[in-house]
């Protein structure tokens, strides 16, 4: 019998709730596709597309980078497989390329659920489950992580969508994001350094264009009004998108899409990411979960149109 092949994506969920479409693909649990009355809320990428740039993926068990992919936990060292081989880090955990498999889904909503296995660089156990709902106020989308080993386990999660605000690029988007201090980094490698104060072209907690602003940074102090903030980009007629969250994700990290090696590409998205620690917390410990055995660790945020 012949069977139509899987998309170079995974197997595809989509999902409808009155105006607010999404698909969900199943490698990486990535959110491939969120519209709002036809309109783009995030840069999609096709189905037969193999996911450009960790676009909707969700990254656990860490964010961002592992700097050299070495860490101590418990005091051992471990070192990690360098999936950043330009920079020589460890990027964005270990289940972005995996697919997922289906817990359940309906027509609003789809479950996924994925395992980190014990392995060289991270000896530990995790199951790891992701939820995406659809509703009226938008897409939510839940990670639940458990620690199924017998060890503690070092522990950080983020999603990874990148905005939209009509055509054009990010430096015509006008930017909202209420965080007062920055982590600065190295110009090559993007080690972290130090958090310092924003200003300058870090400063967006009054809403201003992005204009020719590069960033790849993580920001936090953030603002949380009655236990939400909201990141949001809007285009010249007012209208565009936002992920809000809670004080369980006390960093973003926001870059604009810069891709010098394909000019015709960049900044035509801004990645907005909530993560529960900065880059590298694997090794200054800093908002690093400590998944202690049998424990669960939850977080969720939502992306809606403005």
């Amino acid at each position: 019998m012949d069977h139509a092949p899987t998309p170079l994506s995974g197997r595809q969920f989509g999902l409808r709730h009155g105006e607010y479409t999404a698909v969900v693909a199943s490698v990486g649990a990535s959110l491939r596709e969120l519209r709002f009355g036809g309109r783009d809320l995030i840069r999609s990428y096709d189905a037969d597309e193999i996911r450009p740039n960790y676009r909707g993926a969700i990254l656990v068990p860490w964010p961002n980078r592992v700097v050299d992919g070495t860490y101590t936990f418990g005091g051992v060292a471990h070192q990690l497989g360098l999936s950043e081989p330009e920079r020589g880090h460890a990027l964005h955990g270990l289940l972005a390329w995996e697919d997922w498999e289906t817990v359940e889904q309906s027509g609003s909503s789809v479950r996924l659920r994925a395992t980190v296995v014990p392995q060289e660089g991270y000896p530990f156990l995790l199951t790891v489950e992701a939820t995406y709902t659809l509703d009226d106020d938008g897409l939510t989308a839940s990670v639940t992580a458990l620690s199924a080993g017998p060890d503690a386990a070092p522990y950080g999660i983020a999603p990874h969508p990148y905005l939209v605000a009509g055509d054009g690029r990010v430096d015509d988007w006008t930017l909202t994001l209420p965080a007062s201090t920055v982590l600065e980094v190295t110009p090559d490698r993007l080690i972290p350094t130090v958090v310092t104060p924003v200003s300058g072209d870090f400063d967006f907690r009054v809403a201003r264009p992005i204009g020719s602003a590069f960033l790849d940074h993580a920001f936090t102090d953030v603002q949380y009004d009655d236990g939400v903030a909201t990141v949001r980009v809007t285009g010249a007629d007012g209208r565009g998108a936002a992920v809000s969250f809670g004080r369980d994700l006390p960093w973003v990290q926001v870059h604009t899409g810069d891709l010098p090696a394909d000019p015709a590409g960049s900044r035509r998205g801004l990645a907005v990411e909530p993560m529960t620690c900065p880059p590298d917390a694997f090794n200054s410990g800093t908002d690093l979960v400590e998944l202690q055995p049998g424990a669960e660790h939850t977080v969720s945020w939502r992306i809606h149109a403005v």
